[in-house]
């Protein structure tokens, strides 16, 4: 019997690597099984925008993933509505995307990546920094450069289990990814050198 689950697990991993027609088959087929599962109906219009503009539908498509975690009523919402403005209005799926960014550090009460350079700078130290507001605060990533960048200094910084769990919480998102693979093998490697 074919799991739901795994086609979108498979799908998703489709759309990442860019392999949208292949997407688009596992996500329609998931769709058969649950007609009125709108999630599944969000993922095929990505595919849709793919063909136009790859950029704009894999942006949709990691502000989704992460944010129907936190809220999903609110993140179809969202999206509907950035769809809907893809139609032509550049600027209102701009400011959109900016918005479900904002919403998500307000609700999350995270510090954005940027300030948190910024607090690093202030401290010179990237440990210190991270310590003053790792109990009270997490740290908002909006960009797969910013999250390798991030996971990066955590592993060098032997914050190891947070690392982790930041991979772990974007897997879905960056699945196969070679860069996210490659701090994996950083994190192992690493482990096997402490033993």
């Amino acid at each position: 019997m074919i799991k739901v689950a795994d086609l979108i697990l498979n799908a998703n991993e489709f759309f990442i690597s860019q392999q949208y027609d292949k997407a688009l088959f596992l996500y329609s087929q998931a769709s058969s099984f649950e007609p009125t599962n709108i999630e599944f109906q969000i993922y095929a219009l990505f595919c849709d925008i793919a063909s136009e503009d790859e950029q704009k539908a894999q942006s949709l498509f990691e502000h989704f993933s992460i944010h129907k975690e936190l809220d999903f009523e609110a993140a179809i919402t969202q999206i509907q509505e950035t769809i809907n403005a893809f139609d032509g209005d550049n600027d209102l799926m701009i400011k959109l995307l900016h918005d479900i960014s904002t919403q998500n550090l307000e609700s999350l009460d995270a510090i954005d990546y940027v300030d948190f350079l910024e607090l690093v700078e202030s401290r010179e130290s990237f440990r210190v920094a991270y310590e003053d507001i790792m109990f009270s605060t997490k740290v908002a990533i909006k960009s797969k450069e910013d999250l390798v960048s991030f996971i990066d200094q955590l592993i060098e910084h032997d914050f190891d289990t947070t690392a982790y769990s930041y991979l772990d919480g974007f897997n879905e998102v960056f699945s196969f990814d070679k860069d996210l693979i490659a701090l994996y093998e950083k994190l192992e490697s690493k482990q096997f050198e402490n033993h």
